[in-house]
């Protein structure tokens, strides 16, 4: 708590446009404190955001000189006037970030195509890993998809988007902190011959991420975009689930190659998942194909095979909307186990008939990525 606490101190001292210490104008946010990283965001009117650019910067220099800081990440967030507390992106925008409402973009009269985002340095693809809902084991088939890609011969990184539930630390058992390089780059840390880089090394693991959709989207684009990912054939982005500020941020921020939608067989799910190819397809984003995840269970005693969830579902979903269908996925205790042993079994069992299916998706993956390309963004800005 001391550095916490220093930094609180120091923003004392950082006055806002009408003269109060920023803490006392009750437009700061909880500060975030681990291992030297500090995170917050101010949060004012719209129209003001100009005058507190410069508090942002003011706020920043101030927080990096406190001992012990390593790096700052500070977020000006911006809301309409009127909008209520807890609104998210939906009612507000992070200053420089463009503008969007929870629909799809449109355009306004006057509207200006926005220009095609800039590529990651040395990153020559980058696809997501998303689905509609939780729970349907995305964060395991993006993690051993990222190991099977490697296996094909590719040098991989995989980046864990889901600010709120980071998963990446527990699927790859990884405890140790990023080093900074230069004191303003993070350097991803390295396992199974991956680079990886998550929200999860920077904060403890039970600290709630009480953040607004600016604040997330400025530190999406802060892993994208400060951090020393080298010479990757492909980046993995393990989506957090939904299809909101993340997802968003993402199709705007970086040129994505494509999206692998991930699903269990039932209808409940399945209706989530014509969200996120929805979702997609509107930002532009070819959709590499649905994985079939939890696809059918087979009892390890008896040999007997039980669809708990349903069989098939993904697949004829896949045909159904015109999308490739990438492969099954079982419902298999050893999975879970690797899983949350920090063992993936595509790493730990590299000869298992589980590897097998998830290297046949990768497979399929690598095929798609050679074929996909990208059209021009039709994200637009609205006047």
């Amino acid at each position: 708590m001391a550095v916490k606490d220093d930094v609180l101190a120091a923003l004392g001292q950082v006055s806002s446009p009408e003269g109060a210490p920023l803490p006392a104008t009750g437009k700061l946010s909880e500060i975030v404190a681990t291992d030297g990283k500090v995170f917050f965001s101010i949060t004012v009117d719209a129209a003001a955001v100009k005058l507190w650019e410069s508090v942002r910067e003011r706020a920043e220099a101030a927080t990096r000189a406190v001992p012990g800081v390593k790096s700052v990440m500070v977020a000006l967030t911006a809301e309409r006037a009127g909008a209520p507390a807890s609104s998210s992106a939906a009612g507000g925008k992070a200053a420089g970030a463009r503008p969007h409402g929870p629909g799809p973009a449109r355009a306004a009269p006057g509207a200006a195509a926005a220009p095609s985002p800039a590529g990651i340095p040395g990153v020559a693809a980058i696809i997501a890993v998303a689905s509609g809902k939780g729970g349907v084991g995305k964060s395991t088939t993006a993690v051993n998809l990222a190991l099977a890609l490697r296996d094909l011969g590719l040098k991989v990184g995989i980046l864990d988007a889901d600010i709120y539930g980071p998963s990446l630390p527990k699927l790859l058992a990884i405890r140790e902190k990023p080093q900074t390089i230069g004191g303003t780059r993070l350097k991803p840390i390295e396992r199974h011959g991956m680079a990886v880089m998550s929200i999860g090394f920077l904060i403890e693991e039970e600290t709630p991420m009480i953040w607004r959709g600016p604040m997330v989207m400025s530190a999406l684009t802060q892993m994208l975009r400060e951090v020393e990912w080298g010479a990757l054939d492909v980046m993995v982005v393990d989506m957090p689930p939904g299809t909101g500020d993340a997802q968003l941020t993402m199709a705007q921020q970086v040129p994505l190659k494509g999206a692998v939608i991930v699903s269990t067989p039932q209808d409940l799910a399945l209706i989530d998942a014509r969200r996120g190819i929805a979702m997609f397809r509107r930002v532009n984003v070819p959709v590499l194909g649905i994985v079939e995840n939890m696809s059918t269970f087979i009892c390890p005693q008896c040999g007997t095979r039980t669809d708990i969830f349903g069989h098939g579902g993904a697949r004829a979903e896949a045909e159904r909307l015109g999308v490739p269908f990438l492969g099954e996925v079982p419902l298999d205790i050893a999975i879970r186990e690797n899983s949350d042993a920090g063992t993936p079994v595509v790493a730990t069992a590299p000869d298992g008939p589980h590897a097998k299916c998830y290297r046949d998706i990768a497979a399929r993956v690598r095929d798609g990525l050679q074929t996909a390309s990208r059209p021009a963004p039709k994200i637009v800005i609205e006047a």
